[in-house]
């Protein structure tokens, strides 16, 4: 007999993932698993007063307008709340309709700061917000020596605003940011540009896997280069994916990674079996993926599946997530309700071994 056997009618959860092309599938799979954990754990503990949790899933594919489309289509299912995506821009899309439909939106690992054009009630996030980790990751290169910045950017609202994130830190603090327009250049002529601007730091604000692994490649072939450091913001080095396209090119790239530095005996634990479910190490979006279901259970348990009662919860949650103590708050500038703050760090892979990471910088 299963363990939601005997239970009374579902709680649905709809989940918004992305698992086809273009949208980043392997960060869909480790969020999905992170989900799908978390929602076994609780009907495996008696569900939800009874009742088991299901979690309707829909792929993105890392469109706004078939992410907006699901929305709907989950609204109508009758779902009790929203969870997941990991696309800022797609993040934007749903979160405008959940807003629209009154459909509480808890969402796992976009960081865009605006995700509603207005203040609403409606939505929640578990993700750091970007201008908080972005403002990390720039001193982070401050204190590692770096002022001459080049951005490599294509154009999109996430890396726009990145990039303005960046120079409004750099700058009054004696740094300077170049922008590279990946839209024009190719990785050639971008080492061209790298050189003749005398960067020091070449960030990048482009997609995964293209045209980001051209460019690092390109970067560490040319002798020209040898000194400069390659930066990953967004995090693209987190996945396996990359150091398997990448090899020992993978390595000496930082990045930004929502983890503490010791997880907590709840995050070992789930680490564990995420492993097992994933036959790798879970990143911190599968983290993501399970904190989100874990404070939705939560508040399900305590005020039922009642939309209008889990919106008006937001600032009461109190849950102990994977990675630390989850609640919610209003931060200026922000439109939704946040998790201030997760953990943050900065971290690459090891040079003597790719597959490990280190911690550089913490936030």
């Amino acid at each position: 007999m299963d363990a939601i056997s005997g239970m009374g009618s579902p709680v649905r959860i709809g989940a918004l993932v992305p698992l086809t092309r273009p949208g980043w599938v392997e960060a869909g799979q480790h969020l999905l698993a992170g989900l799908e954990l978390a929602v076994h754990d609780v009907n495996a503990a008696g569900g939800l007063l009874g009742r088991p949790l299901e979690l309707v899933v829909r792929d993105t594919a890392a469109d706004p307008q078939r992410a907006a489309a699901a929305v709907a289509e989950l609204d109508r299912l009758g779902v009790a709340a929203l969870a997941g995506e990991y696309h800022s821009v797609v993040a934007r899309a749903a979160a405008a309709k959940a807003d629209a439909f009154g459909l509480p939106f808890l969402c796992s690992s976009a960081v865009l700061d605006v995700l509603t054009e207005q203040p609403t009630e409606w939505i929640a996030r578990i993700a750091p917000a970007q201008s908080h980790g972005w403002q990390i990751y720039a001193g982070f290169l401050l204190s590692a020596g770096h002022s001459r910045i080049a951005v490599a950017a294509e154009p999109s609202v996430y890396w726009a605003a990145g990039t303005r994130i960046l120079r409004d830190y750099l700058t009054p603090r004696g740094g300077t940011v170049i922008e590279l327009d990946m839209h024009a250049l190719t990785p050639t002529a971008a080492c061209d540009e790298l050189v003749d601007n005398r960067a020091t730091a070449l960030l990048l604000l482009v997609g995964h896997p293209e045209p980001a692994v051209s460019l690092v490649k390109s970067v560490r072939r040319d002798q020209r280069l040898a000194e400069i450091m390659i930066g990953a913001p967004a995090g693209q080095p987190e996945f396996a994916e990359w150091a398997t396209l990448l090899g020992d090119d993978s390595a000496a790239i930082p990045f930004l990674r929502y983890l503490p530095e010791r997880l907590s005996p709840l995050g070992a634990r789930i680490e564990t079996v995420l492993r097992e479910r994933l036959t790798q190490a879970p990143s911190f979006v599968a983290f993501e993926g399970y904190d989100t279901i874990a404070v939705l259970a939560d508040t399900l348990r305590s005020h039922g599946a009642d939309r209008a009662r889990i919106a008006e919860s937001w600032p009461r949650v109190a849950v102990e997530g994977t990675r630390g103590p989850i609640q919610f708050s209003r931060i200026p500038g922000l439109k939704t309700w946040q998790w201030a703050w997760p953990p943050i760090q900065v971290v690459d892979r090891d040079p003597a071994d790719p597959h490990r990471f280190r911690i550089l910088h913490t936030g």
